[in-house]
């Protein structure tokens, strides 16, 4: 393959902070080299290096065989460089069109043309999205198409995707993976960012790990397996990721769902979670997990059914009425449902149950909130400078642990996850996981919805799987592996039928 670029023995240094030290990384034509490593590792610096936003304090840059110095993203573009970032670089206010072509708006515009060429390429990318369209009102994955198609407009060799999938359902993280595929077949040199084991082994040619700003290593997908992958970023096999089960005592049935319905997507749902228990929530996305989370949780009305809490009937017509009942959720978006991001961590910490830090005359007793929160924090090894800075800036994992600190805080007795680890990194999910585990431990009740199969096997008790609103039946440990799951979802049955079979 045609070497697109090259980056040697770049350093970068923030005043005496090192966060490249040396750094060889490649890029070639009609490839994706995925590059991976545990938040902190050097990822984004290295990109951002390679886009024009950071001097590398020391090395050099090689594009079509020759050196480069790259002052700024505007002369990374020249060289056809672009970046896809997680947090999408649009105006939310502008049309499609507009922000497609943003960087090269004439001072009189000719709508029709710019509209003709805006669909072409989204076209090109197997969409149909109204180039007209405000982009603030189109879904995340539309979006994201109009950030590749921005790429695109421009004649670009090399395209960087940093955590594209993140925010994606299973389906149009697939739809994402197509695109990759024509673009990798057009030539086009493909750096992809994920925390995704399992699609970097679906999608890349290449991965390079990288760990405290060091070249751990780059190896060929096929001759690594995803044990050997984590081992060389956290230094342990993926089993040594999950806690060990058999420590916890498993006692009283704390939540029995008995034939619930909601909407089209919890049909006739019966189940049950007792204290002590992990049970996971397995399924296809769209399949009705997380409506039945929410269906507990009081977000959604339920339209027949009951829900018991400790063997009592309960009322759940909101919110706060699970909370009172002691029930917690932490949802699958903590950024608009889990935390408010601009306030400090000590009060998102202790916002679901506010009676346990004020007084008589509801005044917050400070002294004794920075006493709970710091506790808790270190219970958690909650990663902040501060209990007082604001959950924004924290890395994606450490936000998780802030919504996990409300929900220790609070102290109810059913704890629902919804993706408990998305978007968060392999040391990261690890110390989560224990957490889970510390909450069974506690005696609380747990329900883990999650699309990480392995996840689900390492965490959980048993396995409930859900297909189109129903639930389709139960997997326990010795069961567990990807295609009973699977097949479970899709035909209810622990095998996928024969061909010609009916399912």
């Amino acid at each position: 393959m045609t070497e697109l670029a090259r980056l040697h023995a770049i350093t970068k240094s923030f005043g005496g902070v090192h966060a490249l030290r040396g750094v060889d990384f490649d890029i070639r034509a009609g490839e994706v080299h995925a590059l991976l490593g545990e938040n902190g590792a050097g990822k984004s610096t290295l990109m951002r290096v390679l886009n024009g936003e950071f001097p590398p304090t020391s090395g050099e840059i090689v594009i079509g065989g020759k050196p480069v110095h790259l002052r700024d993203p505007h002369a990374a573009r020249e060289h056809g460089i672009a970046v896809v970032h997680q947090e999408l670089a649009l105006a939310p206010d502008l049309s499609v069109a507009e922000n497609i072509f943003l960087g090269e708006l004439p001072g009189v515009i000719g709508w029709g043309a710019l509209k003709a060429r805006a669909r072409g390429l989204i076209e090109r990318l197997g969409f149909q999205i109204d180039p007209g369209a405000i982009v603030g009102t189109l879904a995340v994955a539309h979006q994201q198409v109009v950030e590749i198609a921005k790429a695109l407009s421009r004649d670009v060799k090399i395209i960087v995707f940093d955590e594209p999938s993140a925010v994606l359902s299973a389906q149009d993280a697939g739809r994402l993976h197509r695109i990759i595929a024509d673009l990798r077949g057009q030539g086009v040199g493909i750096v992809y960012i994920s925390h995704r084991l399992e699609e970097i082994f679906k999608i890349s040619d290449r991965m390079t790990v990288m760990k405290d700003g060091q070249n751990v290593g780059t190896v060929n997908n096929g001759d690594i397996t995803i044990d050997e992958l984590i081992r060389m970023m956290v230094g342990r096999p993926l089993s040594a990721m999950f806690p060990e089960r058999g420590r916890r005592t498993i006692g009283q049935e704390v939540l029995r769902l008995d034939r619930i319905n909601a909407g089209r997507m919890v049909q006739d749902v019966s189940l049950s979670v007792r204290a002590g228990e992990i049970v996971g929530l397995g399924g296809l996305v769209g399949s009705g997990r997380t409506e039945v989370a929410r269906a507990i949780f009081g977000a959604d009305r339920l339209d027949s059914g009951s829900i018991h809490i400790n063997g009592k009937p309960v009322q759940l017509r909101t919110p706060v009425h699970a909370v009172k009942a002691g029930i917690g959720l932490v949802p699958e978006d903590r950024k608009l449902h889990g935390v408010i991001l601009d306030k400090p961590i000590r009060v998102n910490a202790t916002m679901a149950r506010l009676s346990a830090v004020v007084n008589a005359l509801g005044f917050l007793r400070q002294g004794l909130e920075r006493k709970l929160v710091t506790e808790l924090g270190q219970s958690l090894r909650l990663k902040a400078s501060s209990i007082d800075a604001p959950v924004s800036s924290l890395s994606g994992g450490n936000q998780q642990k802030v919504v996990l600190a409300k929900w220790f805080h609070a102290g109810g007795d059913l704890i629902i996850l919804d993706e408990p680890t998305r978007g968060v990194d392999v040391g990261a999910k690890t110390e989560i996981y224990a957490l889970i585990n510390k909450l069974a431990e506690d005696g609380k009740a747990v329900l883990v919805i999650s699309s990480e199969h392995q996840e689900l096997f390492g965490l959980c008790d048993r396995i409930l799987v859900m297909g189109q609103g129903e639930l389709k039946g139960e997997l326990l440990p010795a069961d567990y592996s990807e295609e009973r799951l699977l097949a479970l979802s899709m035909t209810g049955r622990t095998t996928a039928p024969a061909m010609g079979e009916a399912a």
